[in-house]
C-alpha cells in the first residue's frame, strides 16, 4: 500500500511525504501527536497534523534558534527554553561552555517522552546534568521569574492552540522582565512568504519593548515556503557587532561565523515587512 502524510501548509498548498510506517500516535491533553517514518526526511514529529521537526533537516532550525543569540551574549549562564519538547534546542544550548543551567519548560510532557523514545538524535541532551525539565505553561513560568535568565528561547509551535499566547506583546513584556539587565530573547516567527503580517506585528511589538530588535533567516525545507524567520530582542548586545574571533568552534552543520552575519542580510521583500 502506498501511504502518504499530507500537511496543508496553507489552505491552498500541501506538502506530502511518502510514509514507511507510523511509529507512534496519541491524543494528548493539548494536541494530536504522531511520530512517522518518512522516506525523504526520516523520522518526523507531527503535532495536529503539522510538521514540527525531522531527522533530516532539524539541525538548521535548532542551530539557528540557539547559536545566533548565544554567541551574541557575552557570557550566557542561565537559559530558559520554552517549548521545543523534541529537545533539539536544549541539545544545542549545552554545547556552550559558559552555560551553567538550562531550564526546559514544555507544556506537553507527552512530546518529551515521544522524542526520547523515537528521536534520540534530537532529544539526546534532555538528561544532561545542566538541564532541568519542567512540564508547565511557559507563560506562567516567565511571569514568576523576574530578572532571572540571560537568554530566553521561545521554540514554539505555530500561533494557534496552546502556543497562541506565545506570540503576544504582553508575553514579550513579561519576557523582558524575566531577563537580566543584558538579557536576550529569541523566537521562531514563521514564514516571510505566508506570515508577513505576523512578522511585521511581532517585530513592532519587540522593537517597542527591547532597545534592539533584529530579524534573521534560515532555510528549513519542511517548513512552509522553506524560508524561516527568527526574531531577537536584546537589552544590550547587537548580533551584528559580535567579534568574529570570539565565536567558538562548535559541532554544527548549518550555523557558522559567516552564517551568523549573513542571516541578517534580508531580501528587499522581507525588509519591506519591517517598515
Amino acid at each position: 500500500m502506498d501511504l502518504w502524510f499530507e500537511e496543508y501548509q496553507t489552505k491552498d498548498m500541501v506538502i506530502a511525504c511518502r510514509v514507511r510506517r507510523t511509529l507512534h500516535e496519541e491524543k494528548t491533553p493539548f494536541q494530536n501527536l504522531a511520530v512517522i517514518d518518512t522516506v525523504e526526511f526520516g523520522r518526523m514529529l507531527v503535532l495536529d497534523n503539522v510538521i514540527q521537526t525531522t531527522i533530516r533537516d532539524e539541525f538548521v532550525y535548532h542551530e539557528m534558534i540557539t547559536h545566533v543569540a548565544l554567541n551574541t551574549h557575552q557570557k550566557p549562564v542561565n537559559v530558559l527554553v520554552i517549548g521545543g519538547g523534541d529537545g533539539g534546542t536544549v541539545r544545542e544550548v549545552v554545547k556552550h561552555q559558559s552555560i551553567e543551567k538550562v531550564v526546559h519548560c514544555e507544556i506537553d510532557g507527552s512530546v518529551i517522552e515521544a522524542a526520547k523514545k523515537y528521536l534520540p538524535e534530537i532529544s539526546c541532551a534532555l538528561e544532561h546534568p545542566k538541564v532541568e525539565i519542567i512540564v508547565d505553561d511557559g507563560i506562567k513560568h516567565v511571569r514568576s521569574h523576574k530578572s532571572h535568565y540571560d537568554l530566553i528561547i521561545v521554540d514554539s509551535t505555530d500561533p494557534v492552540g496552546p502556543a497562541e499566547g506565545l506570540f503576544s506583546a504582553a508575553f514579550y513584556q513579561d519576557i523582558h522582565a524575566c531577563l537580566t539587565d543584558d538579557g536576550i530573547f529569541v523566537a521562531q516567527t514563521e514564514s516571510p512568504f505566508f506570515n508577513g503580517e505576523l512578522i511585521k506585528r511581532i517585530h513592532q511589538d519587540v522593537a517597542g519593548i527591547f532597545p534592539l530588535a533584529r530579524l534573521f533567516l534560515a532555510n528549513v525545507p519542511t517548513y512552509p515556503g522553506g524560508l524561516w524567520s527568527f526574531t531577537m530582542g536584546s537589552k544590550k548586545y547587537d548580533p551584528l557587532e559580535v567579534d568574529r574571533a570570539n565565536i567558538a568552534k562548535l559541532d554544527t552543520r548549518y550555523y557558522s561565523p559567516d552564517i551568523h552575519f549573513s542571516s541578517f542580510v534580508l531580501p528587499p521583500f522581507v525588509q519591506e515587512l519591517l517598515k
